[in-house]
């Protein structure tokens, strides 16, 4: 990192090879990305191989081939699978404790597969792994966790008790690992041991397919219709959901490939991880053993942060930065560091003006402080860095009037949640991946993404990422690395001091006041956790 620090402002940046993704085609939210992923199961010949945090086979279909053969994903499979084309495919589990509604999804996954195999001509073509990390929390961090994790274990016994019994029965078959920890008293009370039990720090966060080896769809979007939404981003706040996916051929499709064919025994430490290949990158992490002391898994590979350090140690111009969280301080440090060495050097950053559950379930539990504390701390870092002049942070809203008083509004407008993951460097280089920039997914989670060297595919992003929160027509300005940041500052404040009907495009001002009152300090934590 001190070495990529000391680059040349003016250095040429080193490609990661030329032909590493050849066809890139960018999809921006899933109105676009959905159709695509569907024609590339019709069209593909011979085998596809994924990996996904969340899938629901109960998706509706959007494209009008796809259409033809069903109205769901679980028919687009089934068609798939008779057409004579092999699927493997894995999505994560998740800690039953923890996250006990996305358990229950991913074992929902689990059930509509098994209607899958019950359907096709041919169920020996369908591979499906439900994984759950390896990383385990060791002993010592269980006991010191025991209170939160007793809190979480009630909340989850008061949600039992308002359950109907076909509600209860339901919860049952779709949250096994939960079942094995816990059990149903006489009083038909939902009982925990008084005991520490195991807990999965890190998941499988990644959101990825190739196509017959050669196509490559990855990026942040997982499928189910909680993340549909369109362009215009015209619906209730909790139903807007915005993200960024794309389509490559290449060499990076191939390594991508060989990425899904072994992330599983890598994780497990069966195995050491495909060599590094220009063009993809990874984070992935292991489990510990024998280090009772520890809570955090073993950092195998970190690719997509190293990438980061290094392109941000290249950038002389604009860094635009989109994505879900902001709190992983080593990317903060560089940043500042980059400001210092280059005066000319200005960062746009655009978050969701608040987290998921804050926004939508009113969440204020440790969980959520402890990330809006981290994020606040890298907000702070780089304004003292940059100055106002230099930074600016935004928050996209719909340009209508809201009464909501809460996180879900910002600016008296509903917002419009953020989940890309995209970072742009001047015209040198971007990165499309399924990471946040916080350190779960910058050292724990199993990630992939793209890097982008090539000066018209790092245009082509720019122009469809950027470019979506402006207004129409916007002067080609907006997208100069040299000339938008005041263009993109202008904008925001003009818009900020507007009514919502009068805004042009979608962006106004990021406000971390509430986050700066309710951040939180947990000592001891583990920055990665959140």
């Amino acid at each position: 990192m001190e070495k990529t620090s000391q680059t040349k402002p003016d250095a040429d940046p080193e490609p990661a090879s030329a032909a590493s993704v050849e066809k890139f085609d960018v999809l921006v939210t899933a109105e676009e990305a959905y159709p695509a992923f569907e024609r590339a199961f019709l069209t593909a010949k011979s085998e596809i191989i994924a990996s996904f945090r969340v899938i629901d086979l109960s998706t509706r279909l959007r494209s009008p081939e796809a259409l033809k053969i069903g109205t769901t994903w679980m028919d687009l499979m089934i068609h798939t699978l008779d057409r004579g084309v092999a699927v493997r495919l894995v999505t994560s589990d998740f800690d039953p404790v923890a996250a006990p509604e996305l358990h229950q999804l991913a074992w929902r996954t689990l059930r509509q597969i098994a209607a899958v195999r019950e359907l096709t001509r041919d169920c020996g073509r369908l591979d499906f792994t439900l994984a759950l990390h390896d990383a385990r929390t060791g002993l010592v961090p269980r006991l010191i966790l025991y209170p939160l994790v007793r809190h979480k274990m009630n909340q989850l016994a008061r949600t039992w008790h308002e359950m109907s019994d076909p509600e209860r029965q339901r919860f049952r078959v779709e949250t096994p690992r939960l079942q094995k920890i816990c059990y149903e008293n006489g009083d038909g009370k939902l009982c925990f041991p008084l005991r520490p039990v195991d807990l999965f720090p890190a998941t499988h966060h990644q959101k990825m397919a190739v196509f017959d080896r050669e196509t490559l769809y990855i990026g942040g979007l997982d499928l189910n219709e909680r993340r549909y939404d369109t362009k215009r981003h015209r619906r209730a706040a909790e139903r807007t959901w915005h993200d960024i996916q794309a389509i490559a051929t290449g060499p990076v499709a191939q390594a991508a490939q060989a990425h899904l064919e072994s992330f599983l025994d890598s994780v497990a430490g069966r195995a050491a991880p495909p060599p590094a290949a220009p063009g993809f990158l990874r984070t992935l992490s292991r489990r510990r053993r024998g280090m009772p002391l520890r809570l955090a898994p073993r950092t195998v590979l970190r690719e997509i942060e190293t990438r980061h350090i290094e392109a941000i140690g290249r950038a002389r111009h604009l860094i635009y930065l989109e994505t879900q969280f902001l709190r992983h301080m080593p990317l903060a440090r560089a940043l500042a560091r980059r400001a210092r060495e280059c005066p000319g050097l200005r960062l746009i950053v655009i978050l969701p003006a608040a987290p998921e559950d804050a926004a939508f379930d009113s969440n204020q539990g440790l969980d959520l402080r402890y990330g809006e504390y981290q994020q606040v701390r890298c907000l702070t870092r780089l304004q003292r860095a940059f100055g106002s002049d230099r930074f600016l942070v935004a928050s996209p809203v719909q340009p209508r009037k809201t009464e909501s008083e809460g996180r879900d509004a910002l600016e008296n407008a509903p917002l419009v949640y953020v989940h890309s993951k995209v970072s742009i460097f001047d015209d040198f280089g971007a990165i499309l991946s399924s990471a946040n920039l916080n350190g779960r997914s910058m050292r724990w989670d199993s990630e992939a993404g793209i890097y982008l060297d090539q000066t018209a595919h790092v245009e082509e992003l720019r122009r469809r990422v950027m470019g979506h929160w402006l207004p129409p027509q916007s002067d080609a300005a907006y997208l100069d690395p040299q000339a938008a940041f005041g263009h993109w500052q202008r904008l925001v404040e003009s818009n900020s001091a507007l009514p919502p009907s009068k805004r042009q495009g979608f962006l106004v001002r990021y406000d971390s006041d509430v986050a700066r009152d309710i951040a939180a300090p947990i000592p001891g934590m583990p920055d990665e956790v959140v």
